[in-house]
């Protein structure tokens, strides 16, 4: 069952959520939901790339399943293991029970652990599984990716193959920190997001900051484009844009002069020579 009729339905649906698209988000989403196919977004820190998975959640009423990489994810962490203590438990009270029938009664449903890849595989409902920073997983996980992605199927050996009751609707993301195989990209549609145009960005802040001035919105977004010109470790993210709009809100200014930017740059700049560099390039005093 399809969850978006069209991409104009995406980017409306979106935007109920809190999350403006444009016309390259909304058709991918479509695609992907129209095509089953998972969807790879790729770009900066803080472009909203998590928050896209979490607005696909909210508009169609699916619940979200995170799979969070990280150097070190094995399959135990990512698909199932089992309960080894619950095991333990039964393997003592089995008493002279042969080897046999005691592997058959810890080796079952009751002493499965689910992790995030198993969880969407077998739920039922609306779904979407968000395997996120998919580069900071180690190459092997990519393999096991590869069998889920590829069939939306597990295969657990005392179990099994588990194929999925219901096609989850599939978000990797990626700060492009290393590059993805090509077998797994070849399963994905591909959308790559970069910071929004200040146009959108306005209307980004100006959406999920209520009560803040259309003109001091306009001074934010341009301060914030003339950050992420600079050369600097970390440029501001969107959600670092928001929280300043808020931050001048909650001081109860209503312009940004030289002086509220160099007195609230560690709300968008969390290096020191970042903020240096930024008191400099703008001649901040």
């Amino acid at each position: 069952m399809s969850l978006f009729s069209s991409p104009g339905q995406v980017a409306e649906a979106l935007a109920g959520s809190g999350y403006l698209t444009d016309q390259a988000i909304a058709t991918t989403v479509f695609l992907a939901d129209a095509l089953g196919k998972p969807l790879l977004v790729e770009g900066p820190a803080g472009v909203g790339k998590t928050e896209l998975a979490k607005a696909v959640a909210a508009a169609t009423d699916a619940e979200l399943i995170r799979l969070q990489c990280y150097e070190g994810l094995d399959e135990a962490r990512a698909l199932y293991e089992w309960n080894y203590k619950k095991q333990l438990l039964r393997i003592q009270a089995a008493g002279d029970q042969s080897w046999d029938e005691t592997h058959d009664d810890i080796f079952n449903e009751d002493f499965l652990l689910e992790r995030p890849l198993l969880a969407a595989i077998r739920r039922d409902d609306p779904t979407v599984l968000l395997i996120d920073e998919t580069d900071k997983a180690d190459v092997e996980v990519e393999g096991l990716l590869l069998e889920v992605l590829s069939d939306f199927q597990v295969t657990i050996p005392e179990l099994g193959t588990i194929a999925a009751r219901r096609r989850p609707f599939v978000v990797l993301t990626s700060n492009a920190a290393r590059e993805l195989s090509e077998a797994l990209k070849r399963r994905c549609l591909y959308l790559y997001l970069d910071y929004p145009s200040a146009e959108r960005e306005r209307d980004i802040v100006l959406s999920r900051v209520p009560g803040i001035e259309a003109a001091l919105t306009e001074q934010l977004v341009a301060t914030i484009g003339a950050l992420r010109g600079l050369e600097i470790k970390k440029q501001p993210s969107i959600a670092e844009t928001i929280d300043w709009a808020r931050t001048l809100l909650a001081l109860g200014l209503d312009t940004l002069d030289e002086e509220t930017v160099k007195a609230t740059l560690g709300v968008v700049l969390k290096h020191v020579s970042d903020q240096q560099r930024a008191v400099k390039e703008l001649k901040l005093g």
